[in-house]
């Protein structure tokens, strides 16, 4: 019976080059030279840390991150920002998550939509995935194209397609 799985990944490496190139241009940017503004990369909790002298700083290099991620087409929507917080003195940091895999919620959501569909296909939840599967190769193809037009808030991904 033809499946795929719905995920929802960030590609680490290119994060970790993403994180490369804004370190570099954090370094040679007029107005932040001489700080301690810094990006780095936590890369078992999948956590990046920015540090900065000023909110101010933070603001300019949280533009950098959304930029350069886009640039090296890692979905801004996989980062979950967290606050600011003071570390001493006026220095500041904050911390973003990178989200993997799909939450229990999002992956009832997607299941939902589905099943609302009336599509001839199933869904069920595997972990951090949503597997589908369908009698038609058709029907499979109809609600990948029905997931990428209802579930926006989500970066999907369609893979392990099987026939």
């Amino acid at each position: 019976m033809p499946s795929f799985d719905t995920v929802s990944e960030a590609n680490m490496e290119e994060v970790k080059n993403a994180i490369a190139q804004i370190n570099k241009v954090v370094t040679n940017r007029f107005d932040l030279k001489g700080t301690s503004a810094k990006v780095e990369l936590k890369d078992k909790e999948r956590e990046i840390t920015i540090f900065g002298d000023s909110e101010f700083h933070l603001d300019q290099i949280m533009v950098e991150v959304t930029q350069t991620m886009g640039k090296r087409n890692v979905d801004v929507r996989f980062l979950d920002i967290g606050k600011v917080d003071k570390i001493g003195g006026d220095k500041v940091k904050q911390v973003i998550k990178v989200k993997n895999g799909i939450q229990t919620e999002d992956a009832k959501k997607i299941v939902k939509v589905i099943k609302d569909s009336k599509m001839k296909v199933q869904a069920s939840i595997q972990g951090d995935a949503v597997r589908v599967t369908g009698a038609k190769r058709d029907d499979l193809q109809a609600a990948m194209a029905m997931l990428r037009k209802e579930i926006k808030d989500l970066p999907l991904e369609f893979n392990n397609f099987r026939d």
